[in-house]
């Protein structure tokens, strides 16, 4: 199990600037657009800052001026998680993605990732479910009872060998929108020290 990717939820349709457009421009854009945030971009589309609406508190004639820079940037292939720690360490709220040439492609903000991260419970199950026990570890459903509340998965239930638990339990806590994940899982074979033995 993988977590999203950035190009699973970024949005591909970006306003942007150029490093010369004005203040006034800028001033309209995040406006009309109802965003706090620009990426500046040279002319080949390669980011090389970004513009927010803080940045407007400063008396600046253009962009070029007024951007934050180096620009942090995520790849479309980069987690969600990793672009939700990324935020978290250079405090913004939004984030350009970019392709291997640093052109920009898209953008993802805060609001993008918490819509993955506060998932239905009832989705984070059916998850849970179909991708890490059935299609991944080919456990039955009706071997293991998932309950997912707030975030938190609870397993329990009977497997065959005592491996698969920890197998399952970080696959489960892998899903996004998983908070922590409650391991009642029994075992009917001990395969951890090289002969059988079973667990009630």
């Amino acid at each position: 199990m993988k977590h999203r990717k950035i190009g699973n939820v970024m949005t591909d349709d970006v306003v942007r600037v150029r490093s010369g457009a004005s203040f006034d421009e800028i001033d309209a854009l995040l406006s009309r657009h109802r965003i706090n945030g620009l990426p500046v971009v040279d002319e080949d589309d390669k980011v090389v800052g970004v513009v927010t609406g803080t940045d407007l508190s400063r008396p600046a004639p253009t962009a070029g001026q007024l951007m934050s820079r180096p620009a942090v940037t995520v790849r479309p292939q980069d987690s969600i998680v990793d672009a939700a720690r990324a935020m978290d360490r250079h405090r913004v709220e939004r984030l350009p993605v970019v392709d291997e040439e640093d052109r920009l492609i898209g953008i993802v903000t805060r609001r993008d990732l918490l819509r993955i991260f506060l998932r239905p419970d009832d989705e984070i199950r059916d998850e849970v479910i179909d991708e890490v026990l059935v299609r991944s570890l080919w456990i039955g459903p009706q071997s293991v009872a998932v309950t997912v509340t707030d975030g938190i998965v609870r397993l329990e239930g009977q497997l065959d060998r005592h491996s698969e638990i920890p197998i399952a339990v970080r696959m489960a806590g892998q899903v996004d929108g998983v908070v922590a994940v409650v391991d009642r899982l029994t075992y009917r074979i001990d395969d951890s020290v090289g002969r059988g033995g079973a667990r009630r």
